[in-house]
């Protein structure tokens, strides 16, 4: 274990149970760090199908889904940008939820987290099945292949790519996204002066009509549509679970969660107004909005070419393949420090030459290859596959990040460890209302499958609890987040704390 001239302690060398062994490799920066949580949330792929899942609810207004899906994960950003300035694990919330609520409290956390990645990750496998179909379509082959086998390939290429050193894992996601995002915004540009300059087909204009809400919309409504926007974020935390693998965690970590939420926020904003306005306004248009399976196709046909609409449905696909890597390489870090820290599942915790999971990711393949072959079993349909894994992953997503917030709250406005502005306790609150209200309003009156989607997820939760009142575990956790923290206490005060002595999680004392 060895201190670098940054004042931040490489444990790298070192396991957190206290033995010499081979560890996650700390060799990313800032830009990689935001590229892993970039490419997690996948922007473009994002795109490509929730605007239209948000048009379903709130018609031409679905830019209030995005509205208030920004406001709530940038409330809730607030939690993990303070408390990665204290605590860097490759567990995410696992260790921040552990290290504020209690080690119990922490491990149904990182379970939560866990089962969102793998869900979530094999909603956006999918959805590869949908638009590479939609892709072989447009290039005039007559081919048309079930879903599942683009989806099974995907899955073996996210293997093996997942299995390389990190910095490629990082770098191959940002640009994954940077070449579709181009063509995207190339496109929202393209479709905005052509309705501000009156060259728009069918007469359409420029106008305020994405902010016009339907007749009797009401918050709620808006909370229920908002779950297309929580999972438009999905995975801005990622970068979390570099916490280990990032060489200076504490500065580096909390400036790619703010890069990212900046980032992909803007670019989702622009792009759901433009296809708002790009189909129109009226009840036809937004009708053909919201049934579309390809608003980038659709939109790049009408207002720029069919060569743009093939080279976006591509991207999509690229986009779709960054997120499945990054939500099944997000999940298998979590599961290695959930393995290491418990001793439960040792073998889980090897690691490659490379120094990736490679046995965790493993066991996240094959539990995210069970979701896609039990989907496929239903007979459902590519377009209900994908919204009915992608639905229960928001919601295990969103437990996550209630915990995580509830510890935030009590960590730096309760623990008497830090001088934290009272006013701001505020920012956690009101996060944590929007984040239960949008839970509540995705598990309460809903219809068959989406009524079940809760009990599936309270489900797993109970199988996470009850596994934490195996004889030690708790006391084992609480050990090894308190060993990975003690490694951690050579690092410098944060810039916006107040330097003092540190403190047993990273912390100081006034």
């Amino acid at each position: 274990m060895t201190t670098d001239q940054h004042g931040t302690t490489d444990s790298t060398s070192t396991s957190h149970s206290g033995h010499d062994a081979p560890g996650l490799r700390r060799e990313l920066r800032v830009v990689d760090a935001a590229a892993f949580s970039v490419g997690l949330i996948g922007p473009v792929g994002v795109m490509a199908l929730l605007g239209a899942g948000a048009a379903g609810i709130l018609g031409r207004g679905a830019t209030w889904a995005f509205v208030f899906a920004l406001v709530a994960v940038s409330l809730v950003a607030y939690g993990f940008v303070k408390l990665s300035r204290h605590i860097s694990h490759t567990g995410s919330v696992y260790a921040t939820v552990g290290i504020t609520l209690g080690p119990r409290a922490g491990f149904i956390a990182g379970w939560a987290l866990f089962f969102a990645y793998v869900t979530i990750g094999a909603g956006s496998g999918i959805e590869i099945g949908l638009f590479f179909s939609q892709l072989l379509q447009d290039l005039g082959m007559r081919v048309d292949p079930d879903w599942i086998w683009a989806t099974l390939v995907a899955l073996v290429l996210v293997v093996l790519l997942g299995r390389r050193e990190v910095h490629v894992i990082t770098r191959s996601l940002l640009y994954a996204e940077l070449i579709g995002a181009v063509l995207v915004t190339v496109l929202n540009v393209v479709v905005l002066v052509r309705l501000a300059v009156g060259a728009a087909p069918a007469g359409r204009h420029l106008s305020w009509d994405f902010l016009a809400l339907p007749s009797g919309t009401d918050v709620s409504l808006i909370a229920g549509a908002a779950v297309f926007g929580f999972l438009a974020f999905a995975g801005f935390e990622g970068a979390a679970t570099l916490g280990e693998e990032t060489s200076q965690p504490k500065k580096d970590i909390p400036r790619a969660l703010k890069i990212a939420i900046v980032v992909v926020g803007a670019f989702y904003l622009l792009t759901i107004v433009a296809q708002t306005l790009g189909y129109g306004t009226t009840a036809g248009d937004v009708k053909r909005f919201a049934g579309s399976a390809a608003p980038y196709g659709d939109l790049a046909r009408t207002y720029v070419g069919v060569w743009l609409a093939d080279l976006l449905t591509l991207a999509a696909v690229v986009s779709l393949f960054a997120i499945f890597l990054g939500t099944l390489s997000g999940a298998s870090r979590v599961l290695y420090a959930l393995s290491r820290d418990t001793g439960l599942g040792r073998p889980v915790t090897k690691l490659s030459k490379q120094g990736s999971p490679v046995t965790a990711l493993t066991v996240v393949a094959v539990l995210a290859l069970l979701v896609i072959v039990g989907e496929r079993l239903t007979g459902a349909a590519v377009l209900d596959a994908t919204y009915w894994a992608l639905t229960v992953g928001t919601i295990a997503l969103l437990v996550a990040y209630v915990l995580a917030t509830v510890g935030a709250v009590k960590f730096l406005f309760f623990s008497k460890r830090l001088r934290t502005p009272r006013w701001e306790i505020v920012v956690p609150v009101l996060a944590l209302v929007l984040v239960l209200y949008t839970i509540y309003k995705n598990a309460v009156g809903l219809d068959a499958p989406y009524s079940w989607f809760p009990y599936i997820v309270a489900a797993w939760l109970l199988i996470g609890l009850a596994i934490t009142f195996r004889r030690g575990l708790v006391e084992r956790v609480r050990a090894a987040l308190a060993a990975s923290n003690a490694t951690d206490d050579a690092s410098p005060a944060p810039a916006d704390e107040p330097s003092g002595e540190p403190d047993p999680v990273g912390g100081v004392r006034p």
